[in-house]
């Protein structure tokens, strides 16, 4: 994923659903390899993220630099928000031993 934007956007998405569901093993690896995207191809860190009625904001190192983006509360939640309607489509599946 050569976007930064759009990592950041995939990142937070899954981000959102793995803090609702924390069993879910799916979202959890998911959320780890963008997360690996995000530090080893757009080096970034210290991603903070605070919100509103309206819209997620995240702060994030990237270099020397500090940086800010903004999405809105209804585009990031809409996975969860999906999964949230149809949660026989989204049954976790744990490993198996």
């Amino acid at each position: 994923m050569k976007s930064l934007q759009d990592a950041l956007y995939n990142w937070l998405t899954i981000k959102v659903v793995c803090d609702a569901r924390p069993d879910d093993v799916a979202a959890k690896e998911t959320r780890e390899f963008f997360e690996e995207m995000l530090t080893a191809q757009h080096q970034v860190s210290n991603i903070n993220i605070t919100t509103d009625a309206v819209m997620y904001y995240l702060s994030y190192e990237q270099g020397d630099e500090t940086k800010k983006v903004r999405y809105p509360r209804e585009l990031i939640e809409i996975m969860l928000d999906q999964i949230n309607k149809e949660p026989e489509k989204y049954e976790d599946y744990p490993f198996e031993d």
